[in-house]
């Protein structure tokens, strides 16, 4: 299990003055566990958040914490994209959950390499039910099935681990081909008639007399 040490905060200190000495604020809660403040080493966190997301168990340890938990939600600076903030969510042992675990697209799909049709993911996570020690990080999905430009995959295709049920429609579509279709463009007819009465009436205007109004004074 992926572990990362833990310190309770101190409320009367800064969050500010906290990410200045390389640290994250953070607090964790849960079903039985009430909203306790915690700072963790950004340099840990980024490394557990990389290897976990939002999907695997983590270890909370350290200061006579010792829980088992989820990172339920994590607050980055919206210039520098590093965490400022995260939520932990404290899971119940022995109890299953539900939960979102992302997809992941393995294979070539015949129908686009030899068809030229394009792969549509219709599906980016799916919900499962499992144990916490039995979450997958990820979900798998082979597209190497879809040979023809009306073939897909569904989620009773995807392969689960073992301790781990389905909790979405088994007939939901994951994957799908489309079919590019070229657009036929439209080339407005040209009324040729209507380009020569318009010369003609051109030409015909130049070689008037010019009115009475418009002649020159005489000198």
């Amino acid at each position: 299990m992926i572990k990362i040490a833990v310190e309770k905060r101190d409320l009367k200190t800064s969050p500010d003055f906290l990410r200045s000495s390389g640290k994250v604020p953070a607090v964790f809660y849960g079903k039985k566990e009430s909203s306790t403040p915690i700072a963790v080493s950004l340099s840990e966190f980024k490394k557990v958040w990389r290897a976990a997301g939002e999907t695997s168990v983590i270890n909370l340890s350290g200061d006579g914490i010792d829980l088992e938990s989820l990172i339920y939600e994590v607050k980055c600076d919206p210039v520098t994209d590093i965490p400022t903030h995260v939520d932990f969510y404290v899971i119940e042992k022995g109890k299953k959950l539900e939960i979102n675990i992302p997809l992941e697209f393995v294979g070539i799909a015949p129908a686009v390499r030899d068809l030229g049709g394009v792969l549509i993911k219709v599906l980016h996570e799916m919900k499962i039910e499992a144990l916490p020690k039995d979450l997958p990080h990820k979900l798998e999905v082979d597209i190497s099935t879809l040979a023809t430009l009306d073939s897909v995959v569904t989620a009773k295709e995807v392969k689960l681990p073992e301790g781990v049920t389905l909790i979405v429609n088994p007939d939901a579509v994951v994957a799908s081909i489309a079919e590019i279709k070229e657009e036929e463009v439209v080339v407005a007819p040209v009324d040729l008639s209507a380009i020569e009465v318009a010369k003609k009436g051109k030409i015909a205007k130049e070689g008037e007399e010019p009115a009475e109004s418009d002649a020159k004074p005489a000198k």
